[in-house]
């Protein structure tokens, strides 16, 4: 097994490592406080090839690998989890799962913008009383022959004000349970669609998040991905997907609280020492690095997978179970050693655990994957081949020209 990074993964981490720092840790402390969603940033994004760092350069993307977008992820999320976030939903969720499952029209027509960031896109999977419970969601699609009435809203949706495009779901036949669901593509300039943002958020409140309104909207009959009933399977292909850069981004968080949870080590000082030479500094210290190693290795085996064009959902669900956990730790840890300090947005690290508690419930419960590994260790669960698997790479790179 090959634990090195490519010269052309190197760079990208330095590039995005660099864009972090000028472009948003500079103004990051009054976006948060503001509540305020900066959207110059995915603009940028777009014109360093970031928003299909994975896709292939055929549907507009650089064609990198899928290690690449968790750098990409890691090193946004050291940042801020809301612009992680932004990139998730638009490559991970949706694009990807474009990628996976739709025809070569809808690729031509939505991808390839997307790919190349002249289009954002979200996912619409959550309702107010379905979020665990998927098959609990109230959101309909009626055939009407050339369309689909569309009716139903979801909730806690990233980019819900921002993106262009939204991948949602819907029954189509209530009486099939999760057989029933189907895969929309929604244009958000269509008659009946309404969005609204959420306010008071506990943490990632750089982020835009809120509510999708669907009002007798109508859907062309080609803007249906996969086919009819298929839509439970494709989004949980998708939150493969989401969950694999979910995790990548709670590897950022740890990083980031290492290194404020570093500096502050080196300036402080307690009964004539540093406070970084007190060994219950020193072992929270310690607990971070191995959460920021452990979670490397559990993100990066994904990723391989992705590769491989294998299924990964045990993988992923393992890794972005134990990544956000330990992302909480290590935030709650510098928190502590930041003592008084760290109860004040003066330092970073009180927004790092606001921040890191969203990720242990989205994308899957903490609870959900638990229950998902014991199953799989039980023999209760076992993943079958998906119809239709995520491109294996390589593909076609147009990396080295977008990097250099």
């Amino acid at each position: 097994m090959n634990f090195a990074f490519t010269e052309e993964q190197e760079l990208l981490r330095k590039t995005v490592r660099s864009f972090v720092d000028k472009e948003i840790m500079p103004f990051i402390k009054e976006w948060d406080e503001n509540h305020y969603f900066e959207p110059n940033i995915l603009k940028r994004l777009a014109e360093l090839g970031l928003m299909g760092v994975c896709i292939p350069e055929s549907y507009g993307g650089i064609g990198m690998d899928y290690n690449s977008l968790a750098i990409v992820c890691e090193e946004l999320e050291r940042g801020d989890t809301a612009f992680r976030t932004a990139v998730s939903v638009h490559t991970g969720l949706n694009s990807m799962t474009l990628l996976q499952w739709a025809n070569e029209e809808q690729k031509q027509k939505y991808l390839i913008p997307q790919s190349k960031g002249e289009k954002v896109a979200a996912f619409g999977l959550t309702e107010p009383n379905a979020g665990s419970d998927v098959a609990a969601m109230q959101t309909t699609a009626v055939n009407r022959g050339d369309y689909y009435l569309l009716n139903g809203s979801k909730t806690w949706i990233s980019l819900c004000d921002v993106a262009d495009h939204f991948l949602v779901f819907a029954y189509t036949d209530k009486d099939k349970k999760h057989h029933g669901i189907s895969a929309f593509i929604i244009e958000r300039e269509w008659g009946g669609f309404s969005s609204k943002a959420i306010k008071g958020k506990l943490g990632i409140r750089a982020g835009n998040t809120g509510e999708l309104f669907f009002d007798n909207v109508k859907v062309p009959k080609e803007n249906l991905v996969g086919k009819e009933g298929e839509g439970f399977k494709i989004a949980m292909s998708a939150l493969d997907n989401g969950r694999f850069t979910v995790a990548a981004g709670a590897c950022g968080t740890i990083m980031a609280c290492l290194e404020a949870s570093l500096k502050y080590c080196h300036e402080r000082s307690t009964f004539g020492k540093e406070i970084g030479r007190h060994q219950l500094v020193q072992q929270m210290i310690a607990k971070m690095e191995a959460g920021l190693q452990q979670s490397r290795l559990l993100v990066y085996r994904s990723g391989w997978l992705k590769n491989e064009g294998k299924r990964n959902t045990r993988e992923t669900s393992l890794a972005k179970w134990c990544a956000c956990d330990y992302a909480y730790e290590a935030a709650n840890d510098a928190v502590q050693i930041h003592g008084a300090y760290g109860f004040s947005n003066e330092y970073p690290v009180e927004r790092y655990l606001r921040n890191a508690k969203a990720p242990v419930i989205y994308e899957g419960t903490r609870e959900i994957h638990t229950v998902m590994q014991a199953e799989y260790v039980l023999g209760y669960r076992e993943d079958k081949p998906l119809s239709r698997k995520l491109p294996a790479w390589p593909f076609e790179s147009a990396a080295s020209n977008i990097l250099n």
